[in-house]
C-alpha cells in the first residue's frame, strides 16, 4: 500500500468510558504506529492511562472505520448508547454498505475518507423514535460511566498459581468468571455480528418481553410509578389493548397493577409498551406479573393481591396499613398512657399525690 493511504490525526475518537474520569489525561502519540484491525491501513495510535488501577489503553482502528460505524476507536462500541454494533443495528434496522473482504473493505475507506469529514454514516435523526428510546433504556450513558471497564485484565500465572509478584503485579488476582464472554473478536463485534456481548443483551431483552408460559397470568406490572401518576392516568394508557378489570396501585414501592380480562390484551399491552411507556414525563418499566401461590388462588385474599375479588373494589395495601385501631377490652373503659392522663397535666387543678 502507498504511503498516500495511510492516516494520521491529531487526537482519537473515545467513548468517555475509555478516556476516564481524569480530565488531565496524558496520552503517547505514535504516528503510523499499527495496522488497523479492520481496514489494515497504518494510522496514528494513541495510549494512555484512564486513571489508577486500571490498564493502560490503546486506539485499536483507525479514524475512518470509527466514523463509517459511529463507534470508538478503543472499545468498538456505540458512541451515542456505548452498546455493541449488533444491539444498534437490531434494534434500529439500519445495514451498512462496507464490503466483508478485505481488499474490497480497503478501497471502500480509502474513498470514504475524504467525504466522511467529521461527519458518520451512522444517521438517528431518521430512526423510529420507539427504537431510540429502546436503545436509551439499554444504555448506560442516564448513569456514571462505567469505568471497571478499563481495570486490569485477569493474571494469568495466577490462574496456573505460578505468579510470584505478590501486590506488585499489574494484573488481578481473581478467578476468571465462565460467562461465556471469553472469545470475543473484534471484527465480529464491529461488523456486528457473532459478537457474544450483543447476544446476552439481546436474549435478555427478549427474555423480559417474553409472555410466561401460564395462561392463567394476565397482569402486567408498572414500576416507576411517580405520585403525580394517578389509576386514571394508567387506564388512559392501557384501556386501548382491551378490557381492564382492574387497577391496583401500591404507593409504597412505586408500582401498579394492571390485570386485563384476557391473555391477548395483556400480550397486545405488554408488546407495544415494554420499554415504551411514558407518562407525565417519567419513564416507566413493564413487565409481566407472577402467578398466584398455591392456596391462594380460590381466596378473597387471593384475588385482591392478584388482581381484585370478583364483585368488589380491591383493597389497596395503603388502606391496609391505615386500618383503625382495635377497641381496649371489656370492662376497662378508655385507656390512657401515663403521659396522656389529663390529671398529670400542669394545667390540672386536683393532681394526685
Amino acid at each position: 500500500m502507498s504511503r498516500q493511504g495511510w492516516e494520521q490525526s491529531e487526537f482519537p475518537i473515545l467513548c468517555e468510558t475509555c478516556l476516564g474520569p481524569n480530565p488531565y489525561i496524558r496520552m503517547t502519540k505514535e504516528n503510523y504506529g499499527k495496522e488497523c484491525k479492520i481496514c489494515n491501513r497504518p494510522f496514528s495510535v494513541f495510549r494512555w492511562n484512564p486513571g489508577a488501577g486500571m490498564r493502560f489503553k490503546k486506539t485499536e482502528i483507525c479514524q475512518t472505520c470509527a466514523k463509517i460505524k459511529n463507534v470508538c476507536q478503543t472499545c468498538v462500541l456505540d458512541l451515542e448508547y456505548s452498546l455493541p454494533v449488533q444491539v444498534r443495528d437490531s434494534i434500529l434496522g439500519t445495514n451498512d454498505d462496507v464490503p466483508k473482504s478485505d481488499v474490497n473493505r480497503e478501497y471502500f475507506v480509502q474513498n470514504l475518507e475524504s467525504k466522511l469529514g467529521s461527519d458518520s454514516l451512522i444517521s438517528y435523526g431518521k430512526s423510529p423514535s420507539a427504537a431510540k428510546e429502546i436503545l436509551k433504556k439499554m444504555s448506560r450513558n442516564g448513569e456514571e460511566p462505567y469505568y471497571k471497564r478499563n481495570k486490569a485484565h485477569i493474571c494469568t500465572f495466577f490462574l496456573r498459581g505460578d505468579c510470584t509478584r505478590g501486590d506488585e503485579c499489574p494484573y488481578r488476582h481473581e478467578e476468571k468468571p465462565e460467562n461465556g464472554l471469553e472469545n470475543q473478536n473484534i471484527k465480529d463485534r464491529y461488523a456486528g455480528v457473532n459478537d457474544p456481548v450483543a447476544l446476552k443483551m439481546l436474549n435478555r431483552k427478549d427474555m423480559k418481553m417474553a409472555p410466561p408460559e401460564d395462561k392463567s397470568i394476565m397482569s402486567l406490572c408498572v414500576t416507576g410509578i411517580d405520585p403525580e401518576i394517578t389509576q386514571q392516568d394508567l387506564k388512559d394508557h392501557f384501556y386501548i389493548f382491551g378490557e381492564i378489570k382492574s387497577i391496583i396501585p401500591i404507593t409504597k414501592t412505586k408500582c401498579a397493577f394492571i390485570n386485563f380480562a384476557t391473555r391477548e390484551s395483556a400480550e397486545i399491552a405488554m408488546e407495544k409498551s415494554y420499554n415504551n411507556l411514558k407518562i407525565k414525563g417519567h419513564d416507566l418499566k413493564v413487565q409481566w406479573g407472577k402467578s398466584k401461590p398455591i392456596g391462594m388462588a380460590k381466596t378473597d385474599g387471593g384475588n385482591a393481591a392478584m388482581g381484585g375479588a370478583v364483585g368488589q373494589a380491591p383493597v389497596t395495601l395503603d388502606q391496609m396499613l391505615n386500618l383503625p385501631v382495635p377497641p381496649p377490652p371489656p370492662g376497662l373503659g378508655k385507656l390512657y398512657y401515663p403521659s396522656a392522663d389529663p390529671n398529670y397535666l400542669g394545667t390540672a387543678g386536683n393532681k394526685p399525690l
